[in-house]
């Protein structure tokens, strides 16, 4: 993670795709050069306002699907080709909620990182959640990809583990066992704030992995989620009137990051 982690207290802003072919919400009176927009928008809103690193994730595929549609990957893999030149800095990738999808995307596409819930057992919107691991590291080392970054989103979205062990306990042991190279905690949706004690009982545990606040994160809250973890992930309040489905605001992303800079002196 070193290459990552030059900046003190990383910050990944996320790229949501709109909706892709193959999901209920996609338009299919517009053509893929309406996602190639939002998503060039995007990453100038970001980039040119000081983020660290961008992750593009297919948010707008509702509902989210277990096991990625041939179409909606395609696309994703096909719409990352084509701004790739404009990306200046360090990029990641994360399909909803596949991680064999997400390492074999990001490992295409060149990505740096990428972000996925890998090991657990869970109870959610989607039905019973039990991604494998052990087939999506393999997959990176099969696919020439070891220096690919895989985040462990730890405690997923829309979803409640099966098991009682803590969010620190389960971080610790997908270290251990998954081979993760950072870990991620998650508020209970989209959006919507981690458990800061929850944040800083994973950070004390794992002294050598850089750990990330990966919901949630705002202009009002990022001062203390930094003072915990190693970096964020942030999306939605950088959007136009704080709206997930919505595109970066420029301006929201210089305030933030003239904040974030303020913090690190």
């Amino acid at each position: 993670m070193k290459n990552l982690m030059k900046n003190n207290k990383l910050i990944i802003g996320m790229v949501h795709f709109p909706p892709l072919p193959g999901s209920p919400e996609f338009n299919d009176d517009k053509n893929l050069s309406n996602i190639l927009d939002s998503v060039t928008s995007d990453i100038d809103s970001l980039q040119s306002n000081g983020i660290d690193s961008i992750m593009f994730g297919n948010e707008g595929d509702r509902p989210y699907l277990l096991k990625a549609s041939p179409e909606s990957l395609s696309t994703m893999a096909y719409i990352i080709g084509l701004v790739k030149n404009k990306i200046k800095i360090p990029f990641g990738v994360n399909y909803l909620w596949d991680p064999i999808a997400t390492v074999a995307l990001g490992s295409i596409c060149n990505a740096s990182f990428v972000r996925e819930v890998f090991t657990g057992v869970y109870d959610s919107d989607m039905g019973l959640w039990n991604p494998d691991a052990a087939q999506a590291i393999r997959l990176r080392k099969n696919l020439n990809r070891s220096d690919l970054k895989v985040l462990f989103n730890v405690n997923a979205e829309f979803a409640s583990p099966l098991g009682n062990r803590s969010t620190a306990e389960k971080a610790e042991s997908a270290v251990f066992s998954s081979l993760a190279d950072g870990i991620c905690v998650s508020g209970v949706i989209t959006g919507k704030s981690v458990n800061s004690q929850d944040l800083k009982e994973t950070k004390d545990k794992l002294i050598d992995t850089p750990v990330f606040a990966n919901t949630g994160v705002n202009i009002d809250n990022i001062e203390e989620m930094l003072s915990i973890c190693d970096g964020c992930v942030i999306g939605s309040s950088l959007k136009y009137d704080g709206i997930t489905w919505n595109n970066i605001d420029p301006k929201r992303v210089k305030k933030f990051m003239d904040k974030v800079n303020n913090i690190r002196k």
